[in-house]
């Protein structure tokens, strides 16, 4: 999320209008606009702002949330200490650039669709075999929360691919990981942020299917652990 020069909140809310938004005080789209501004969600940026700037900013970020938050919350529309599913599920972190004499804030998580496409870069040429689908299926059904193979979706095309590989002879011939996970996070039916239940979920599917019991260096699980741990320590 990139939050440049935020619009404070009006504090003439009644009860029977909508809550301040993400989208009515940044310039951001999608599902964060929509998100009601949380008082959790605005401490969670005061925390991060603290950290990295050494102070809350006049007018920035965590200002205009904490506004944002205290009118939702005295209108009834936001309890005490409520916090939003996006700053709950992805956590809050501040990072300072100046573009064009602006000050940029800028929030960044890895979702599991990101972690399948690096995967798709770091060993693209592994041809994809049962543990390689058992990972990606486990990864699509965390990024989904449905536990049916969507038919097209990349487990199910994964799953094909090692089916495949196992009665084909020649290399050249064999489905390859970067043709099943390239563009993944276009190919799944929803996307969230790789958490380390996610990663030891996908650690687990992979190394339950191969003989040495560990997971291949780079492979599925390799690159959804370190997109745990990104998401963890940022």
């Amino acid at each position: 999320m990139s939050q440049q020069q935020p619009r404070r909140p009006q504090a003439d809310q009644s009860p029977q209008q909508e809550p301040i938004k993400y989208g009515d005080v940044f310039d951001v789209s999608g599902k964060l606009a929509s998100n009601p501004i949380a008082p959790g969600d605005a401490a969670s940026m005061q925390a991060a702002e603290n950290m990295v700037l050494g102070q809350t900013q006049k007018g920035g970020p965590a200002a205009v949330m904490q506004s944002a938050a205290t009118v939702n919350q005295r209108a009834g529309l936001v309890n005490r200490g409520a916090v939003s599913d996006i700053a709950r599920d992805q956590g809050v972190t501040v990072t300072e650039t100046v573009i064009d004499g602006q000050r940029v804030i800028v929030e960044a998580v890895v979702t599991i669709g990101e972690a399948l496409e690096a995967t798709a870069l770091s060993v693209g040429d592994k041809p994809v075999d049962q543990s390689d689908a058992a990972a990606i299926y486990a990864a699509e059904v965390r990024a989904s929360g449905n536990n049916e193979i969507k038919l097209g979706g990349v487990g199910a095309i994964a799953q094909s691919a090692a089916a495949h590989n196992q009665r084909t002879m020649f290399f050249a011939d064999k489905t390859t990981i970067s043709d099943v996970l390239a563009d993944a996070t276009t190919k799944l039916p929803g996307d969230k942020p790789v958490t380390r239940e996610d990663a030891e979920g996908v650690i687990g599917a992979e190394i339950r299917n191969k003989a040495d019991l560990r997971t291949t260096p780079g492979g599925v699980a390799s690159s959804m652990a370190a997109a745990a741990r990104f998401n963890q320590n940022k």
